[in-house]
């Protein structure tokens, strides 16, 4: 029979806390049920969002070489693009929002340095040398060791900034056999509550952090503007303009529109109709260019859209295509295909036109296959677009022969736009010419089949490319020696396949 103890056997307490209680095992929580991947809460799929015409083309623009600004990268902009476009989805005024006129995202970010560069203020020495109460205070929660929550709610109530342990009540006479981790809690922990340095020390902090709190936070001088600030919407609706000058410098828009700065549509009628007779008097594009983008920004921002609006966007485009400015172009161009959406006339077909030799111009299959997968029977029967089609497939076939007689009855402004790649394809006419006609040809022959109008034309061109040195004068006229030029005509027809340039002509 075992002999039983008279005393039962305690663990000796090595720490002056509190003793560890056990606490009861808590069951695992049950596990939640895995949603099954046809559950609806596992992500569905969206499908394309359908943006505006004026957005997309505002896109384009932002990465359009000839936009970019030194020291903006593509990662800022495509940062600025994404907040732009999207606090105007959250805002509801992606249709609403003028995007020709809306500054490139490079713009706004070269803007807003250029204001915090110039508005910052010098900061005091007491602003740079105070800081929060809350932030002191966590700094020394974060540096004192060995505190626990309830010690620190005993700290805040006291008020005196002591430790619970350092208070002499008698009650606690191991506080000088304890060793700190650092130099600040010995500090703190041997100081007395009625010591003068701790409450001289104590004092001044709080007074400095009563004056940093009561001191009110400078205003920032600058404001980084949102696509609410540039938007031209109104709470009541579309301005009515008041203002009765026909001519009025354009200027981009960083606030809400001023109706007196703003011209009626009675005005900008007799604006339009003024444009037209001095651009037949003057040429002036630059100036007329300026005219017209103040006049469209007006039909914006009063939301005026109806035959007039199409037809100051069709003489516009008109306009820039005739000086080879494809940038206010392609701008009239997306606008135009919006307006010709809602029918409200003008001469679709005609700009279609545009737009299929524009494209073969740019060399963009994508956009090409979109366009003739979009066409209808009654516009493939339009003689325009017939032209454009036909010209696309002399391309595509390599028949340059049909290509050339196609360019020498282009309908409407056309000729305009072929002119831009014409040069490119004769290169390519060329190169096709030398390899299948050898040892020569006559000159008169090459001048027929790349549709030039003159032998000299002709001569002029071969000379401006460096091929004057593979013709040759002979007594029955101007040969060209193919067999030495076979190759000649290639580094010239791949920079000329290079990207077009969109700057007017003057």
């Amino acid at each position: 029979m075992p002999s039983s103890t008279a005393f039962t056997a305690v663990a000796a307490r090595r720490t002056l806390g509190k003793p560890f209680v056990a606490e009861p095992a808590q069951p695992p929580p049950a596990a939640h049920p895995t949603a099954s991947p046809t559950s609806p809460s596992n992500g569905t799929n969206k499908g394309k969002r359908d943006w505006p015409a004026p957005v997309r083309s505002y896109v384009q623009r932002s990465f359009a070489e000839e936009n970019f600004l030194p020291g903006v990268n593509h990662q800022e902009m495509e940062t600025k693009l994404k907040q732009v476009i999207g606090q105007s989805v959250e805002a509801g005024t992606l249709a609403v929002v003028d995007w020709d006129n809306l500054p490139l995202p490079q713009m706004m970010i070269q803007d807003e340095r250029a204001r915090k560069q110039s508005a910052r203020l010098p900061s005091s020495p007491a602003q740079s040398n105070s800081f929060p109460t809350s932030t002191v205070r966590e700094t020394n929660e974060t540096n004192t060791k060995k505190r626990k929550s309830s010690d620190l709610e005993r700290v805040d109530e006291t008020g005196d900034g002591t430790a619970p342990w350092s208070q002499t009540d008698g009650r606690n006479a191991f506080e000088n056999r304890i060793s700190y981790a650092d130099k600040r809690s010995r500090n703190d922990a041997g100081s007395e509550p009625g010591s003068s340095k701790s409450s001289h020390v104590l004092e001044g902090r709080k007074k400095r952090f009563e004056h940093t709190a009561r001191r009110p936070s400078p205003t920032r001088p600058w404001r980084i503007s949102t696509i609410r600030d540039i938007s031209p919407q109104q709470p009541e609706g579309p301005i009515v303009g008041r203002c009765q000058d026909l001519e009025k410098k354009y200027f981009r828009l960083t606030s809400a529109p001023n109706p007196d700065t703003v011209r009626p549509l009675s005005v900008l009628e007799k604006t339009l109709d003024h444009l037209k007779r001095k651009w037949k008097k003057e040429r002036n594009y630059f100036y007329i260019c300026d005219q017209f983008k103040s006049l469209r920004q007006d039909l914006t921002v009063q939301r005026i859209k109806t035959g007039f609006t199409v037809n100051a966007y069709e003489i516009h485009a008109r306009i820039a295509l005739e000086k080879g400015d494809l940038s206010e172009y392609n701008q009239c161009q997306t606008q135009l295909r919006a307006l010709y959406a809602q029918k409200l006339g003008g001469h679709p077909t005609e700009f279609l036109a545009y737009r299929i030799l524009y494209f073969l111009h740019t060399s963009n299959r994508t956009d090409m296959n979109d366009v003739l997968a979009d066409l209808t029977l009654p516009e493939k029967q339009d003689p325009a677009v017939r032209h454009a089609l036909e010209t696309r497939s002399a391309l595509a076939l390599g028949n340059y022969h049909r290509f050339f007689q196609l360019y020498l009855d282009t309908p409407n402004m056309g000729a305009y736009l072929m002119d831009m790649f014409v040069a490119r394809e004769r290169l390519s006419a060329l190169s096709a010419i030398c390899r299948a006609y050898k040892p020569d040809v006559k000159l008169r022959f090459v001048t027929e089949e790349l549709g030039f109008e003159s032998d000299d034309e002709s001569a002029r061109f071969l000379c401006d490319q460096g091929a004057q040195h593979f013709l040759e004068e002979r007594d029955t006229g101007v040969h060209l020696v193919t067999g030495k030029a076979s190759s000649f005509f290639e580094p010239a027809l791949k920079a000329a396949c290079a990207r077009p340039d969109s700057k007017p002509v003057v």
